[in-house]
This record gives structure tokens, sequence and C-alpha cells, in this order.
């Protein structure tokens, strides 16, 4: 907890007002007891009330000054906006991606990658009735964009699971100079061209049946895999209104699968190959999504309205950049995975996180001392 920005959090919540007639565990309380709850993998009110009051003693050292009630905890979910723990989130993935600025992403390019896509999580339509999705389930969606330099989220929206995922394009920060790679489900080009107009570059593929004329074709070596690498215009009357320029069509058979993949890209200076690369390197959001359903508390809630689950998923968000940072300032090794299950079994141990997290690298243990008495005198 010492890795949190409490000021920065602090100031956050007196933005929002969130303890602006609070009694009993204020928002600040509420982030422990969710972190709390995301380490060590509680999954309902009545197991993190049982889990603090075995530790009664120890709960100084955590920040907070009493066991809150399963009510009490409800309540606060209900009632604490979920955007202070959104902000709070966000200052630290802030914090994290400038200690992560320098990491390699595999890829020859200075430039920043960015992964986009989104994971749906499914929901009981009777009690998640705010987010509908089909006529017999709920669901919300995460729409993610990861920073390839560490696996960071840079951008997340929480929609329920009737959003389309091509339009959080509308609402998504573009950089310039940066790379967005996306699967088919984010072709419009009329949001592709706004990205182009912003200075960005886009690598996505193409949909069946797309409609467009080659204009000419740069020489490719097949042995390399790449069948041919076109420069396009859209034809139609309004989708070449759409994207009314250029776009890069490249034709490569992976050798692995031996699958044919058309990729679109509005950048023309990079190798074809580096393209299909890039595009492969997306595959590394899907890990990201997979690494926080097995391992964070974001599948099964503890509160039933917009404001809990929200709460819920931004806390977790938190806990999982958080754990990052500690990573990177800790100069550890292990992997977040790693981390994970050493925290979950050591979260009450008065031992500094360095040496909890640090492992034991001589592979020699210590005798234990030898108190037994001697029975026999011979």
């Amino acid at each position: 907890m010492e890795y949190v920005p409490w000021k920065t959090f602090g100031r956050i919540i007196d933005r929002h007002g969130g303890d602006a007639g609070v009694r009993t565990l204020g928002c600040a309380d509420l982030f422990r007891v969710m972190a709390f709850s995301q380490l060590t993998w509680r999954e309902s009110l009545r197991d993190i009330e049982v889990c603090l009051a075995s530790n009664q003693s120890k709960l100084f050292h955590m920040g907070l000054s009493s066991i809150p009630a399963r009510s009490t905890l409800s309540d606060a979910l209900n009632q604490r906006d979920w955007h202070i723990y959104h902000a709070l989130a966000m200052r630290l993935i802030v914090r994290a991606r400038n200690l992560y600025a320098a990491e390699p992403t595999g890829l020859e390019l200075d430039a920043t990658v960015y992964a986009l896509d989104s994971t749906t999580i499914d929901l009981c339509l009777s009690l998640f009735d705010w987010a509908p999705f089909r006529s017999t389930k709920a669901a919300v969606k995460m729409h993610t964009l990861l920073d390839l330099r560490g696996a960071i989220p840079a951008f997340i929206h929480i929609s329920d699971g009737k959003m389309g995922d091509v339009k959080v394009l509308d609402i998504l920060p573009i950089e310039a100079g940066a790379f967005y790679v996306m699967d088919r489900g984010y072709v419009d080009f009329d949001r592709l061209f706004k990205i182009h107009q912003a200075g960005a570059f886009f690598v996505t593929r193409a949909k069946r049946g797309m409609d467009a004329h080659r204009v000419y074709s740069t020489k490719t070596d097949r042995s390399t895999g790449v069948i041919c690498d076109q420069a396009i215009r859209l034809n139609g009357f309004y989708v070449s209104k759409d994207y009314p320029e250029h776009l890069r069509r490249i034709r490569f058979k992976d050798p692995d699968s031996g699958k044919t993949l058309v990729f679109l890209t509005n950048n023309t200076t990079l190798p074809p190959l580096t393209i299909a690369a890039l595009y492969k390197s997306r595959w590394q959001v899907e890990l990201f999504f997979k690494w926080i359903k097995q391992h964070l508390r974001i599948k099964r809630f503890l509160g039933t309205s917009e404001n809990a689950v929200k709460t819920q998923i931004w806390c977790a968000v938190s806990t999982y950049v958080l754990i990052a940072i500690v990573k990177k300032e800790l100069h550890l090794n292990a992997s977040l995975y790693t981390l994970l299950q050493i925290l979950s079994v050591s979260i009450f141990e008065k031992t500094h996180i360095s040496c909890a997290l640090q492992p034991d690298t001589t592979g020699v243990i210590a005798p234990l001392p030898n108190n037994q008495m001697i029975l026999f005198d011979f």
C-alpha cells in the first residue's frame, strides 16, 4: 500500500466529494479492502469479513481501524462513486507506463505499439438488468487499449454488452506516431481515416468481400510468405468518401498455420514482414484478458449495481497495475503470476515487501536448531 499515491488519491476523493457524509469505511478504506479481496481471492462479502476478523490484530498495518461489516461493505460498493477508482487506476497507469517506457516490445520500432480489443464478462440478467446483452443474459464489456511495453493497459472503457467494438474508436485517445493494432471488428473506414488524419498508424485485417481495386504493386519475395504488397483504393460511392486516400494491402501466408491473411494499414514505409509481426503482437491483449480473468476477481461480483460492478473492476485494474509497479520498482525478475501467488499467502506477514517477493536463489536450506533433548545416555 505504500506504492499507492495516497495524497493524489485524497485529492481525487475530495474532488468527487467521495467521503462527504461518510462515517465508516471511506473511499480509501474501501480500496484497501478491495485490494485485499483481489490479492487473496475473496469471492463474497462474508468471505472478506471472516478473513479480516481472523487477523484483527494485523489490520492496523493495512491502514484499517476496524473490521467492516458485510452491510457496510455492500453500502460502500453501491454508494462510493466508481469514477474515484477509475481516476486512481489511470494515475497508476501513467506511473507504470513511465516505468516500462524502455521495455522492449520484440519489434524493431521506436514508436509506441498498442493492441486494441474487448472482452465480455457474462452476468445474470435478473440481477444485472442495467447491462443488457441478449434476451436471456446480461454482460459488460472491457474495451482495452494495451501498451505492449510491459503489457500495461493505457485505456479501458467499461460498457454494457450491446456496445459494438468499433464504437470505442470514437472515444479512444489517439497518439500521433503510434501504431494501433486491431482485428476485423474495428474496420470502419470513416473512423480509420480519423486515425490516419491524427498522424497515427493502424494495422488490421480486411473483411471478406471488401470492394477495392489495385492501384500499383510492390515487388515481394514470396519465399518469406508475403504474396503481394499493394496500394489500393476503395470502390463504392460512400466508402470512397469515408477513406478517400490509398490504403496498403498485404497478403501474407503464415508458414506455421498455412492460413492466408490480408492486412490493411496506412503505413507505407515499413517492410511487409514487420506489418505481419505487428498484427501477430495483437495476441498479447488476448493474453492480458485471460490473465486478469484467471487471477483477479472480475467474474464474480460483490454487488449487483452498476456502481458496485465498475468499482470492483477498476479496483482490480488498479491492483494489477500496482503489482506491475512494485515489480519494476524493486527490480524483480519474477512474473506477475508468481508475485500474486506470494502475496496471497504472505499479505499479513510483517515482512518487508522486497524480502517477501525476492526469491531465494541460494538453493541452500539452513538447518533447524537441534533442541531435541537427549533421551538415552550411553
